[in-house]
Order: C-alpha cells, then structure tokens, then sequence
C-alpha cells in the first residue's frame, strides 16, 4: 500500500472524544440494563418493534469509531512495519476479540454448575481478568521474565477454565452460543480491514463494499434467502452486517482526512450522512428498525447519527479548539477494552464473595438512573488511575 501525505499524521482529538464518551454512555446504559422501572427509551428496544432508543446507537456507535480508525492505523504501520507483520497484528487483534467474546458469553450462562469443579461465578471471574495479564501494555523497562510470566499464565488460565466448563449438555469444554459484542466486534474488524488493505484504501472500492454488505445483510432477512439455506453464507453475511458500520466509519475518516488540507465544510461528508439517512428510510418498510435482528435501516440510520455527531465535534474540538471539556472522556478512549470488561470483573468478584456495595434501593427508578450515572463517571476515573500506572490493554 501506497503511503501518501495526509492528514492521517495528526492526532485528531475529536475522534477520541467521541469514542470516550460512546464509552461512556456504554457502561452507563450497562449498568442501567440491571435497574428496573425506567423508561423504554433508556432501554433496547424489542426486536419487533420498529424503533430504537439512543442505547441501540452504542454498539454501532462503537463499530463506526473501530472504522474510523482503520485508515490512521494502517497508515502509521506502515510507516514502521512490514506487510507480514501488519497481517499478523490484524488476524492477532480479531482472534483477541473473539475469543475475550465468546468466554464472555459462556461466563452468562449454558452451564451446569453442579458439575463443575470451581463455581461459575470463580469462572467467569477469571475468564473476565485474565485478558488484563495477556493484554497488558507493559513498559519497556518492565522484566521480561515476569511479562512472560503474566502472559502465559494467562492464556494458561484460560485453557484450564476451557476444560473446567461443563456445559448444561453434560459435554466438557464451552459452546458456541453467539460471539459476543466484542467477538462481533472482532469479526466486523477483519472483514473490513482485510478488505481495506486488499483494495489499498480506496474511497470507491470502501463505498462499494459498504453497499455490498447492505445488500447482504438485507437478502439475508428475506425468509428463505440463498443465503439462509447454506450456513457459511449466513454467517458471512450476518458478521457483514456489523462490517457495513467499520466499512461507513472507514469511508468517512476518508473524507475526512485523506488530504493534505481540511475542508472547511466537508459537503462529501455531508452528502454521506444525507444517503445513509435515505437507505435507512427506504430499506425501513422492508426490514424495521431493529438492533436485535440487525436490519439495514439499523446500521444506516446509525452511521448517519454517528456521523452527524463525529462531524459536531470535529468543527468544535478541531476548527473552534474547545477541547478541554473532552478531557473527562479521555481516560476511556485510551483504554477501551479494559472499562469495557472491568465492570464484569467488579460485577463477579462482588457476587464472588458475596459483597452487596449498593442497596436495593438504587436499582430501581431514578435512584438507579443516578446510580449508573455515578457508576460511569466512577470507572472513568478508575481509568485515569490504570492509565498512570501503565495498566492499559493493547491487542
């Protein structure tokens, strides 16, 4: 692939910011999953129901930063690495992915817990903290002997709670129930960066391929679809389906940065927000909006809504240079994957050894509002303190 100047060579806050505060809102809506008596519109909406609420934007809004980011990523490896070496990292960082994805899921439920040796709760608390041992950043001058240690213990770890799973079947050893967020995240990613680096980045060939994983993800909804009646198809076309939001994402940091020089209004950008927009609306008689089926008028009316906001905090952060609100969010958008699994591992460790932090009382109503509001603001400062002692996760 073709280095060329751009614009890719500066730090863009505004993606940070927006990736921070998706995270947070994420562990807000999170923790507001468990809180009863509040409003539908704080809540997913039903598979069936033809809408969605701002909480049904977080994980798409997640899947069209990951796509922002492709371009920046590839063009500083390739300023210092080789193809070999870009590849490996890629295939690394989904298979990382999947597999944090799929532990998660089996750590929920599809266990026999009679029949185990540990209980699930133990499980899942360490299925949850040993991607921290194997994924740390560790600083240079750390020991290589104890880095060694850490990282092979943990996959170590891993393997044995593979074998320590007892499935409610009887079988030994986990089941494929669904990925996980993170597994459909990492599926997402290698799809569209494997595309991405076949067709060198280039603006008509990402636009072509957000329209063939439109097009996919919508005959596959259709009862009895070619794509339905051969397994490998369907999953091909179901992981598309979140690819279309990395693939938008990717076309947008495009348009947006594959220059020398910023627009100052970027009506390309605006034209695309404008036609996501009108997919959505169009596929919408056919298909509803759905995040749980994953329709069309889901991933599209997203990647305008996330567009629209990236486009808001680009003119304020990096043409009006109001930046210092933003420094709240930062600790998330520099550590992701760490506050995305740390509240899972507080979650078990409390149910672990029976530790009731917070009364019934803040898990119903506006008191757990405030409660999961709080709770937000609380791991990203418990981010602020991992990210000063070097306790970052990095695939």
């Amino acid at each position: 692939m073709k280095i060329k100047e751009n614009l890719y060579n500066q730090r863009i806050i505004s993606i940070d910011a927006l990736r921070g505060i998706t995270i947070f809102v994420m562990i807000f809506v999170n923790e507001l999953a468990s809180v009863k008596n509040v409003p539908q519109w704080m809540k997913h909406m039903p598979a069936d129901a033809d809408a969605m609420t701002f909480v049904d934007l977080v994980f798409p809004a997640f899947l069209f930063i990951v796509g922002m980011s492709v371009p920046f990523a590839f063009n500083t490896r390739l300023l210092r690495d080789s193809t070999r070496t870009i590849w490996t990292h890629t295939l690394k960082r989904a298979l990382a992915l999947i597999i944090i994805g799929v532990f998660m899921v089996n750590a929920e439920y599809g266990y026999d817990a009679s029949k185990m040796i540990i209980t699930p709760t133990f499980w899942a608390l360490l299925a949850y903290s040993m991607p921290i041992p194997i994924w740390n950043k560790y600083p240079k001058d750390f020991p290589l002997w104890l880095k060694n240690t850490l990282q092979y213990g943990g996959i170590l770890v891993l393997i044995i709670l593979y074998f320590l799973y007892i499935q409610d079947t009887g079988e030994i050893g986990m089941t494929l129930k669904w990925w996980g967020i993170l597994g459909l995240i990492g599926w997402a990613y290698l799809f569209t960066v494997v595309y991405y680096w076949l067709v060198n980045g280039k603006l008509w060939a990402m636009i072509f391929f957000l329209v063939v994983c439109v097009a996919t993800n919508s005959i596959n909804l259709i009862e009895r679809s070619i794509l339905q009646q051969y397994s490998w198809l369907n999953f091909v076309a179901g992981h598309l389906t979140h690819a279309s939001l990395v693939t938008a994402g990717a076309i947008i940091s495009l348009l947006f940065f594959d220059r020398k020089i910023p627009l100052k209004i970027n009506w390309p950008v605006i034209v695309f927000a404008i036609l996501f927009f009108i997919t959505g609306y169009f596929l919408r008689p056919y298909f509803g909006i759905s995040k749980i089926k994953g329709t069309p008028s889901w991933t599209m009316f997203s990647a305008a809504i996330c567009t629209v906001l990236f486009y808001f905090l680009y003119w304020l952060m990096e043409i009006k240079k109001q930046t210092k609100w933003s420094d709240f969010f930062m600790p998330a958008a520099a550590n992701p994957l760490l506050i995305y699994i740390l509240p899972g591992i507080i979650y078990y460790f409390n149910l672990a050894f029976k530790i009731e932090i917070i009364p019934e009382y803040f898990r119903e109503g506006l008191p757990g509002i405030i409660w999961s509001l709080l709770f937000s603001t609380i791991m990203l400062l418990v981010m602020k303190i991992c990210n000063k002692y070097k306790i970052q996760l990095h695939l």
